[in-house]
């Protein structure tokens, strides 16, 4: 008998864990995608718990087949993204999808031209994605770099998919780069150099965040974070309720010497986020913590010991922007944390991204530490 495929909107928190669940069997047999935390994963695309939504709304649908779900998609409005300059990609008109997954090609197609049904209804002109959800969360396809795990914060796709939205007539709009680098190694004579004549400059000082005023030292660094991207792709300022959120979950991951804040003249100027990698703790749990799971998390928190070590922000105020002063502190900040990763928590290897294709300063700093591409994520868009 032939099967019946049906599209429907999720509506009710079964539905919602449904979503879920799927990508679980999709990628039963994929070795390198990391089961995320199903708490985590519910929080995201639940406006009560994610502070993206106060300022954003959202869609949630699922293909059905002969009652099996076989597909998934997101379909969202960010109304900060749409009040942003046209040439920084989003602006007015602009919507998005995301978190798609699906068994076959006809089911992408079908759940993708559901997704742009909806943001027309919503008066949308043009759609980016994949963008899961906000900007700061997943962004991107994956198109290289499949053949190992992503770490914490990063997306992983099916090969396929790249295929699939180039066929609904996707063109590709910007690139996201993740580099890695063997932090075992000292770095090159040259950035050795630099980083000794920052030391000796009695103007600068790079120092640890102090976690005991997690409130304090995270409004220092959303405002040098706010300043410093304001002017890059796809940028949308982030938020107080993001901010709260982000913070109760990343705060069992953030530790002093992994953070760093550089102060010129006493200012704070610019910032280093680096976290070690979750993802190597929870790849075993299956998205579950229990029964014992909890326990082996705690664990692994009090005193983590990871391979990888990610930097998933940076920022320098942008009245330092491609000034000498601002390379000469970002690898003042990168060595430090360098140095704290492997003697601390036994760190080898490090992870820099994502950094978009055209910001030319991150790139040539990620170069001249000897670091490599080793993932690639493609934003595409779409006239609607």
């Amino acid at each position: 008998m032939p099967t019946t495929l049906t599209i429907r909107p999720v509506i009710t928190k079964g539905d919602r864990k449904t979503f879920i669940d799927l990508p679980f069997r999709l990628y039963a047999d994929d070795p390198n995608w990391v089961p995320p935390l199903k708490g985590e994963a519910l929080g995201l695309i639940t406006p009560e718990k994610n502070g993206w939504f106060s300022h954003a709304k959202a869609q949630l649908f699922l293909a059905e087949e002969d009652g099996r779900v076989v597909g998934r998609i997101s379909a969202h409005i960010d109304t900060l993204a749409l009040t942003m300059p046209a040439e920084q990609g989003f602006g007015p008109g602009v919507g998005q999808w995301g978190l798609m997954e699906a068994a076959r090609e006809d089911i992408f197609q079908t759940l993708l031209a559901t997704a742009e049904g909806w943001l027309r209804d919503q008066g949308m002109t043009r759609a980016l994605g994949p963008i899961s959800m906000s900007i700061w969360e997943e962004p991107g396809l994956l198109i290289e770099g499949h053949d190992h795990p992503p770490t914490i914060m990063m997306g992983h796709a099916k090969r396929e998919y790249r295929g699939w939205i180039e066929a609904a007539g996707y063109l590709p709009v910007k690139q996201l780069m993740t580099y890695e680098l063997d932090i075992t190694q000292e770095f090159p004579p040259i950035v050795k150099r630099i980083i000794k004549s920052g030391e000796k400059n009695p103007r600068i000082v790079v120092r640890q965040v102090d976690k005991t005023k997690f409130e304090e030292e995270a409004a220092i660094i959303l405002h040098i974070l706010n300043d410093a991207w304001r002017d890059n792709w796809g940028f949308v300022p982030l938020t107080p309720p993001e901010i709260a959120d982000v913070g109760v979950k990343l705060k069992p991951i953030v530790f002093n010497d992994l953070i760093r804040i550089a102060e010129l003249d006493g200012k704070p100027v610019a910032f280093m986020i680096t976290l070690p990698d979750l993802n190597e703790a929870i790849a075993p749990l299956n998205g579950s913590l229990l029964p014992f799971g909890w326990a082996k998390l705690l664990l692994w928190l009090r005193k983590p010991k990871v391979r990888t070590m990610r930097v998933p922000l940076m920022g320098v105020l942008k009245e330092l922007k491609s000034s000498r002063m601002a390379s000469q502190l970002a690898f003042m900040m990168i060595e430090y944390i360098r140095e704290a990763s492997v003697r601390r928590y036994g760190a080898s290897r490090g992870e820099i991204g994502w950094i978009l294709d055209d910001n030319q300063g991150m790139r040539s700093i990620a170069e001249t530490i000897d670091s490599r591409v080793n993932k690639v994520y493609q934003v595409y868009e779409r006239t609607l």
